[in-house]
């Protein structure tokens, strides 16, 4: 029997972020007029690119598969978006695809099935990427989709029975209420996010390390570049007071005299990010130094209506797969799906509210969610500040619908 292998990461890239939006509303994002297609496009170019730059006889034939997170796969979003990834980004035709729907975790599931492939000898160079282009496609919008089409849409008495499709936002108020957290201590948190999200922004040099720009185009027709993530709130870092008194004043959205808010909620947004992983052998062979090895992984299932913090029992079988305890991380990266389920963390793990390890570049209440890019999103942000601050070990959590978490844990060699 063959020992595993070593899974290492490369390189790994995001396209900024644009806020969601669709015509006829008052303000529409910056990708409003472009497909999932180009962004998933400028992901996987821009991450070929850099390792080229890095090794110059870095062959993309050598590229086993291409796999891409997507939650709403209809539209341009369809025909397994991971395949006309590897189409539409210039890859050589050898080069597989396929797609990943485990809702807000398929980022990261990508991330995590790439590195199982190399571990197990499938393959020397995979690519884990996710895309979502909400403006297009929102949540619910396969079923939408089908009834609209009239086609039958029928559910099983079971899933009846387990809750159906619980808004995320009820789960949320039902996570804060479980956890006894406040309003402020919620929106505290929101107003934390952005400040660290801008503050990143703003270090130019280092964003556009991660950052790749996305080229808007029409009929052929250059409309214009964006390079800069559209939803942080600048007032956040310049003005705290008046953000603070905005943040503080916004009404409740999923419940009467509830605590979840826009301004502790992520973001709906537009965006993809693509990851390189390759076993450590061929690293050495092509003389690329690892930004980080993959180290352990684990995904976990929870009570499906307070369905948010399936994270906790994944962090707690990942860590103990690498052998390692919370003590020993560096950076956490918990997706901000709502500030609720982050504090929950906290609070489960004995972590104070704004412990600087927490999410250093900001997280999803400042960047935005979308949902089946997220993780291969977050997980560029935290690999990268692992890099610039010499960290050891960083720890990615994901919590999704139905009550279902995934964890991630790499280490640096140092």
């Amino acid at each position: 029997m063959k020992e595993l292998r070593e899974a290492v990461v490369v390189e790994a890239v995001r396209t900024p972020t644009g806020r969601s939006g669709w015509k006829g509303m008052e303000k529409l994002g910056a990708f409003h007029d472009i497909s999932a297609q180009y962004l998933i496009a400028a992901a996987v170019e821009g991450l070929v690119e850099r390792v080229k730059a890095k090794c110059p006889r870095f062959d993309p034939l050598e590229i086993e598969d291409v796999a891409v997170g997507c939650l709403s796969q209809l539209g341009e979003q369809s025909g397994n978006i991971g395949r006309v990834a590897t189409l539409v980004s210039g890859l050589p035709d050898e080069v597989a695809g396929w797609s990943i729907d485990r809702y807000c975790n398929a980022g990261l599931q990508a991330v995590n099935a790439q590195a199982q492939a190399i571990m197990c000898g499938c393959g020397d160079i995979m690519i884990a990427a996710g895309v979502e282009h909400m403006s297009r496609y929102p949540m619910g919008s396969p079923i939408f989709a089908a009834l609209k089409a009239g086609y039958p849409v029928s559910f099983h008495r079971e899933f009846h029975k387990r809750g159906g499709f619980v808004l995320m936002g009820v789960a949320a108020e039902a996570v804060a209420e479980k956890y006894n957290l406040t309003r402020e201590e919620m929106d505290r948190f929101g107003l934390w996010s952005q400040q660290k999200a801008v503050q990143a922004m703003r270090d130019e040099e280092w964003y556009k390390g991660r950052v790749v720009p996305v080229k808007l185009e029409k009929e052929g027709e250059l409309l214009g570049i964006v390079d800069k993530d559209e939803p942080p709130r600048a007032e956040a870092l310049d003005n705290p007071e008046a953000a603070w008194e905005r943040m503080k004043n916004l009404e409740p959205r999923f419940k009467e005299g509830g605590m979840v808010t826009a301004g502790n909620s992520s973001g709906i947004v537009d965006g993809a990010a693509a990851t390189m992983l390759m076993s450590r052998e061929k690293a050495e062979e092509l003389r690329l130094e690892p930004l980080a090895i993959i180290r352990s992984m684990a995904v976990a299932g929870s009570e499906p209506t307070i369905m948010l913090l399936g994270p906790i029992p994944a962090m707690k079988k990942a860590l103990a797969r690498a052998g390692i305890t919370f003590d020993d991380i560096d950076v956490w990266e918990p997706n901000e799906a709502f500030a609720s389920p982050v504090l929950a963390f906290c609070k489960e793990f004995g972590i104070a509210f704004n412990d600087p390890r927490i999410n250093p570049t900001g997280g999803a209440i400042a960047i935005g969610h979308p949902i089946g890019c997220s993780g291969a999103l977050y997980f560029t942000e935290m690999v990268h500040w692992m890099v610039r601050h010499n960290l050891r070990w960083g720890l990615q959590t994901m919590c999704g619908a139905g009550g279902v978490g995934i964890t991630t844990i790499v280490e640096r060699e140092r």
